[in-house]
């Protein structure tokens, strides 16, 4: 099992930006894809951005052009750079391993960090 510490969220206004991290424990992190997922109060989580071993990304549409998933396998850290947020963004993000194809994840969750975007 690979544990995460997630960091970087907090209050922001609309139209501001956020960047996140999240540490990997482990030996394995260049070998494995990586998701950034949200929940929001009463809804499903959501993996809004994706990224491979290579570096192959992929953002769901709501997200699309205005955040930015990276990743430094010398730091065991993967980055989402988040612009131009706005409250429907509000919620907890959590990031995982993931099959990069599928999207989906069979690894324990971490805390999260919130983020909440007022109006």
């Amino acid at each position: 099992q690979v544990q995460f510490v997630e960091s970087g969220g907090g209050l922001v206004q609309a139209g501001g930006s956020l960047r996140l991290s999240c540490t990997a424990s482990g030996s394995a992190f260049s070998r494995s894809a990586f998701g950034w997922f949200r929940q929001a109060p009463g809804k499903q989580r959501e993996l809004v951005a994706r990224i491979s071993t290579g570096g192959n990304i992929i953002y769901a549409d709501s997200v699309k052009g205005r955040f930015t998933i990276s990743r430094d396998n010398a730091k065991n850290t993967v980055y989402l750079q988040m612009n131009s947020l706005n409250p429907e963004d509000t919620a907890l993000y959590s990031c995982n391993v993931v099959n990069y194809f599928a999207g989906i994840t069979t690894n324990p969750w971490g805390q999260g960090t919130q983020v909440t975007v007022s109006s």
